[in-house]
């Protein structure tokens, strides 16, 4: 029987995945280095890795580099004060979830860029759980936060289901036991889903494919 709902954020939630890109292309700018959208998707979304790490070829020290990360999150906060775009369906697939089942959220994001996008959009009153990279050791794909997310919430993986719109979001799901719906997004469609229990194009989809739970 299906327990709860395990959300992703970035990409699932809210669209914030524009603004970071833009926030990495303008820093990594400041020294040369014109960061093509195809590189970012490859090393950032693909391979999980920082693209401030291209400031290496261009001699950058580690207390360079770790000096262009603080730039970088100062011009992405900065960003995201702006304003923060949620996907069409969001809110209204929330409310019919919203006390029928219970729901976690388990983000790869920093808890200063969680705060700063939740005060705009209200979402947390709906959410049992909330996980944010502070919260546990290894990111996804490593399955880490979603074991982690189990343990807090008591529940076994076959009573609750991921939603997620990466690869590597899916194979941590995978890796924890856990069925995953993927909703990809246009920075992660490109990507594989094999291995995905749904795949599908618009979050409204979720309440017809798993409805609220039998009573």
């Amino acid at each position: 029987m299906l327990k709860a709902i395990l959300w992703d954020n970035d990409g699932v939630l809210v669209d914030t995945e524009t603004l970071y890109y833009r926030a990495n292309r303008e820093t990594l700018a400041e020294i040369g280095i014109e960061l093509t959208e195809e590189q970012y998707l490859s090393i950032s979304l693909d391979q999980g890795q920082s693209v401030v790490n291209l400031a290496r070829y261009r001699g950058c020290t580690d207390e360079q580099i770790s000096d262009l990360r603080q730039k970088r999150d100062l011009r992405y906060i900065g960003l995201l004060k702006q304003g923060v775009r949620v996907f069409p369906g969001v809110e209204e697939t929330l409310r019919f979830f919203h006390g029928k089942i219970a729901m976690g959220l388990v983000t790869s994001s920093p808890r200063p860029y969680f705060d700063v996008i939740h005060r705009q959009t209200g979402f947390l009153p709906f959410f049992n759980l909330i996980l944010t990279r502070e919260d546990y050791e290894k990111a996804k794909p490593d399955p880490e936060p979603y074991l982690k997310a189990l343990e807090r919430s008591g529940l076994e993986p076959g009573e609750c289901v991921v939603i997620e719109d990466t690869k590597r979001g899916l194979e941590a799901s995978r890796a924890a036991g856990i069925p995953c719906i993927i909703i990809p997004n246009s920075y992660t469609r490109h990507q594989g889903f094999s291995g995905a229990w749904h795949v599908i194009s618009d979050i409204r989809k979720l309440p017809s494919l798993i409805g609220p739970p039998s009573t």
